[in-house]
């Protein structure tokens, strides 16, 4: 497992990965612009370049882009859905320049409109950006439930990535974040019921197609649909839950990034990321005991 985390990009890719070094990872996911603002980081060829020999040296062995948060591709509004898939585009290829491991996105919301049309339209997002773009994989995120937000089961996941056509499908993968899995109903909380929870996500999508985990407690309980990030081990989740996933065998050598608010409230640091390890270890521990 390449443990690591969410850090800025602000001074440019090169700063990136000082941070993902100083941090101790193994692996680092950035946004691909302003996560406020629609308007695109544009990275000159020469960060580019050097940070693409900086990720030769094995220091740091994965990036991971994050779509922002302002992407509906299920919208239907004209505008929010230009802009969306302008910026999908943009971070695919901005992940095709870098040597992306995959662009995470959520795949949109379902606002004043049945599922099955806002899905629809996802997945004519979906191919648009990937036909617009070159190799980097795109990752759909399993979300929380909030509101009308699509991927919040297994089901709607795999119906987004079948609904897409046989080329765009070969690009399509899924990133897993055990909040939202819990915030959504799966529990997680121990190593005996995320095993039959990952049974249930190879038996519905497929663990070929899992390809990034993100690592977050949560502040709110099993089944409330609502996405609180907290450090882990400090939330409804605690110490069993997070080693419990940061263990599973199955999920051995993918990335597994902290996005949690660290123990300074100013994102993962180098403590957390030990910790996350710890943690990683306790779970280690306990299954070879149970075995």
């Amino acid at each position: 497992m390449l443990i690591g985390a969410h850090v800025s990009p602000a001074g440019g890719l090169v700063k990136a990965h000082e941070r993902g070094v100083e941090r101790g990872c193994d692996a680092v996911q950035i946004f691909s612009q302003n996560p406020r603002m629609w308007r695109p980081t544009q990275h000159p060829e020469d960060d580019v370049a050097a940070f693409r020999e900086l990720m030769t040296d094995g220091r740091l062995e994965v990036v991971v882009i994050h779509a922002v948060y302002l992407i509906n591709a299920a919208s239907k509004d004209p505008e929010i859905r230009r802009k969306s898939l302008d910026s999908m585009i943009h971070a695919l290829r901005t992940g095709d320049r870098i040597g992306a491991a995959g662009v995470v996105l959520h795949p949109g919301s379902a606002v004043r409109q049945p599922k099955e049309e806002a899905m629809e339209r996802i997945v004519e997002g979906v191919e648009e950006a990937l036909g617009a773009s070159e190799r980097c994989p795109l990752l759909l995120e399993d979300t929380a439930g909030a509101g009308k937000t699509i991927g919040r089961t297994f089901e709607e996941l795999a119906e987004l990535i079948e609904g897409a056509g046989a080329g765009a499908r070969d690009r399509l993968g899924v990133c897993l974040d055990c909040c939202h899995l819990l915030a959504s109903g799966y529990d997680v909380r121990d190593a005996e019921r995320l095993a039959a929870v990952v049974d249930d996500f190879d038996s519905v999508v497929g663990l070929d197609r899992l390809r990034c985990l993100h690592v977050n407690d949560s502040q709110t309980p099993l089944g409330s649909n609502r996405d609180r990030h907290a450090n882990p081990g400090d939330g409804e989740l605690g110490r069993e839950g997070i080693a419990a996933f940061l263990s599973e065998p199955r999920f051995d050598g993918l990335p597994a990034l902290l996005e949690t608010p660290g123990r300074e409230g100013k994102g993962p640091d180098e403590a957390d990321i030990t910790w996350t390890r710890e943690l990683r270890e306790q779970g280690r521990s306990a299954r070879r005991r149970a075995a």
